[in-house]
């Protein structure tokens, strides 16, 4: 609640992602210090939430807003994906006991060392 209230108060608006987090900075320009950038979540409070682009703006990293750059690109970049563990989607791999705990049988090329 304090935090809406601040960004209300003394927050500028600058952007918002694909996930609909609104980012946003001090309006004034303090003397001896940057300024202050911080985040609004859509959804949870999870860092994992922000593209890689809008965390190197919130740290200072570039200056640079996030959104032209981003259409530009390489083909090969990935769409951002948050952290997933704790959730429905999470990687569960075969023979986990939540994928009916049946694993594969073992192909008999395990050789264990012996000193």
């Amino acid at each position: 609640m304090i935090t809406r209230v601040i960004t209300w108060l003394q927050g500028e608006r600058v952007g918002e992602d694909s996930f609909g987090n609104v980012y946003y900075q001090e309006r004034s320009k303090p003397t001896g210090r940057r300024r202050k950038r911080w985040v609004i979540y859509a959804k949870d409070d999870e860092a994992s939430n922000v593209p890689p682009s809008w965390h190197a703006w919130l740290h200072h990293t570039t200056d640079v807003l996030p959104g032209a750059s981003e259409a530009d690109a390489p083909s090969w970049h990935k769409e951002h994906q948050p952290n997933l563990t704790g959730t429905a989607g999470a990687y569960r791999p075969p023979g986990h006991t939540l994928e009916g705990g049946k694993r594969d049988a073992a192909t008999g090329d395990y050789e264990p060392w012996r000193p």
